[in-house]
């Protein structure tokens, strides 16, 4: 692997939500992605009803783009009010705003968005009990796409939208929106979440280099520590990063048929390839050394100071892992420059297994039956919105039609290089594949379980046993 250094239903409560960054309904990538990583990164170097009313045809006569030089045709919605729903907050939430004012520049909408916060699932399911759904979901879990949808929560995408999506989507994107025969959504904002970021100035003050092996990237904390640095600082008060960490150490250590299987828990969380996996986890969440402020600093420390306590004060932090959407943080709330200051290696091997690339991203959906929501599908699924939407920042689109001129550094270039490349070798990430009550809500669940995990990483058999109850539980046997 070559280096990137160029420039996370009994009652609603059970289906809380996803992750209030990004966090993205993760797919994990098969190896053939991590090769295209690594390639990349080496050719330049040092790196979101029935349907029969929707689509936007039934709305006044569509116009073009004003001014834009685009052929992408969306209907005037001069009047209409139109709400967004979202977990993205901070730099996420204002590069998306960009997107919705070029909506309603050319179409005359006027539209608001919301953060539905860290519940995702229960925030949505109480507004669409009280009558008052968003237009347009991003929904951060594919498990509570397929929920939405059999409750019909969710309407199919019009003609115009997919035609957008038939159009810059490969068919294995296609399918992760479509539920029992219906194209429900668009996957308009994913990430690539198998990569370790890390401070250049950190490292070479240790004189430690880039990793390849988990075994080596233990051994370059251990010798970033005794250069007198924190070595990894990990967001454990946000749950869903530990399941990232453990998917990554899964995927690559038991593969891809196993990985399969315990996602769809037809292996439980008992088997003995879990305990291998929660082991060689334990050789990092049991070193409080390698951990800024050890396993409690870990777990007061949400995904944003993470990020933070790695770019910023006097003793900065030296790796944090998570995806490409890590650089709109550090451009955001730090001065640290990405591809110079701040640089980035993908997720190492573990054992004998294949380097894995994990990925997420969030599913675009309508949530009202109306050619205002329709016509917002259309745009979001188009390559004008993606390459507004690339220009700012810690974002990677499946857009196979974006050019990828469009990013702003050659890190996010190689990144979504890769994920192109990749094509539809791809698997759905584990967590968000399971029922929300299990995989995707805060506090209890593979959130909390891992998070206690972390709290006591020696006690692997009590954590198998409890991640394995809280899935049987929600699994339904």
């Amino acid at each position: 692997m070559l280096s990137l250094n160029t420039s996370k239903d009994s009652t609603f409560e059970t289906h809380a939500a996803r992750r209030t960054v990004r966090r993205t309904t993760r797919i994990a990538l098969a190896a053939v992605a991590a090769s295209a990583l690594a390639l990349t990164a080496a050719a330049c170097g040092g790196g979101s009803g029935d349907g029969k009313k929707s689509g936007g045809s039934s709305s006044s006569p569509s116009t073009s783009a004003s001014g834009s030089g685009s052929s992408l045709q969306l209907p005037d919605l001069h009047g209409q009010k139109l709400e967004v729903a979202a977990v993205w907050t901070g730099p996420e939430q204002a590069n998306f705003m960009k997107v919705l004012k070029e909506f309603d520049r050319r179409t005359g909408a006027k539209t608001s968005y919301v953060p539905t916060g860290d519940s995702q699932s229960t925030f949505l399911g109480t507004k669409i009990e009280g009558g008052a759904p968003p237009d347009v979901a991003f929904l951060a879990q594919n498990g509570v796409l397929h929920q939405f949808a059999d409750k019909g929560w969710v309407k199919p995408l019009g003609a115009q939208a997919q035609a957008q999506l038939t159009a810059n989507f490969s068919p294995g994107w296609q399918k992760l929106g479509a539920w029992k025969g219906k194209q429900y959504g668009i996957y308009a904002k994913v990430s690539n979440k198998s990569l370790i970021w890390y401070n250049a100035a950190a490292f070479a003050n240790a004189g430690a280099t880039e990793p390849k092996t988990w075994a080596d990237f233990l051994k370059t904390a251990e010798t970033v520590f005794e250069s007198g640095t924190p070595a990894v600082s990990i967001g454990g008060a946000d749950g869903w990063t530990l399941t990232d960490w453990f998917e990554n150490v899964y995927l690559s250590q038991a593969g891809p048929d196993m990985y399969d299987k315990l996602a769809a828990h037809t292996v439980k969380w008992t088997d003995p390839s879990v305990k291998t996996a929660l082991t060689t986890l334990a050789q990092l969440f049991g070193n409080k050394d390698l951990i800024a402020g050890g396993q409690q600093g870990a777990l007061a420390a949400d995904f944003p100071k993470s990020v933070t306590q790695v770019f910023t004060g006097s003793t900065p932090a030296a790796m944090v892992y998570e995806g490409d959407f890590v650089s709109a943080f550090i451009s955001g709330n730090t001065k640290a420059k990405v591809g110079t200051d701040a640089k980035v290696f993908p997720f190492p091997a573990v054992g004998s297994g294949k380097a894995p690339v994990v990925s997420g991203g969030d599913v675009a959906v309508a949530m009202k039956d109306s050619p205002g929501a329709q016509a917002l599908l259309t745009f979001i699924g188009s390559t004008d919105a993606a390459k507004i939407w690339a220009q700012g920042g810690g974002y990677l689109s499946p857009n196979k039609s974006l050019d990828l001129s469009a990013y702003p550094d050659d890190v996010q270039r190689n990144i979504a290089k890769a994920l192109i490349q990749s094509g539809d070798d791809f698997r759905f990430d584990m967590s968000d594949q399971a029922p929300a009550a299990f995989g995707g809500t805060k506090g209890q669940g593979e959130w909390k379980d891992l998070q206690d995990f972390l709290a006591k990483p020696s006690d692997i058999a009590g954590a198998q046993a409890k991640l394995e109850a809280d899935a049987a539980k929600a699994y339904g046997g």
